[in-house]
């Protein structure tokens, strides 16, 4: 399989890489996925959880601790608890986040989707986010998977972020590009 070169030359995508390679021998890519999901959840939802990766005054062994006793609770799979152990050992658990995305990254690209990040002033129902998914689809020509976020300072419209394409059709873009033109 063909992985970006930014991905590879980045700390994080090597990790990635190879949490992939073993999850792809063992046929395990959709379940590492689905544990890093639940990885990044807990992350998100406990302070005290994202301090163990973060702060340096937590020892190897009390952050592998730490972490494989979050694994057993979450359910994940033994090669996720021993990747995390590897991370821990390694002094690597600050680059939980970044890994994660380069996971994603990789296992999208091998299944031919790109994710969009659609930044929006307001939540989208399932109709519009539907819509929208198929017109993304037919312009990429392959298999879109929407990741999306609420950002009021947008006022209105939509802003698309497609690796390194974006689309702004903004409220707020369209009265700072008025206002500039106004002073010309």
């Amino acid at each position: 399989m063909d992985i970006s070169a930014g991905i590879q030359a980045s700390l994080a995508g090597r990790y990635a890489s190879a949490l992939f390679d073993l999850a792809s021998e063992n046929g395990t890519v959709t379940a590492v996925e689905t544990d890093l999901d639940k990885i990044e959840a807990a992350l998100a939802e406990s302070a005290e959880l994202a301090a163990v990766t973060t702060n340096p005054k937590v020892s190897r062994s009390d952050a592998k601790k730490a972490l494989w006793g979050v694994s057993a609770i979450l359910g994940v799979s033994e090669l996720t608890q021993n990747f995390l152990g590897v991370l821990a050992h390694n002094r690597r658990l600050n680059q939980l986040p970044k890994v994660i995305r380069a996971f994603r990254a990789i296992a999208a690209a091998q299944r031919g989707e790109v994710t969009a990040e659609v930044t929006s002033a307001h939540a989208l129902t399932d109709a519009q986010l539907a819509d929208l998914k198929a017109k993304l689809t037919a312009r990429e020509g392959r298999t879109v998977k929407l990741s999306t976020k609420v950002e009021p300072d947008l006022l209105g419209g939509l802003v698309v972020t497609i690796g390194s394409k974006r689309i702004d059709a903004s409220i707020r873009t369209r009265l700072n590009s008025l206002s500039q033109a106004m002073k010309a």
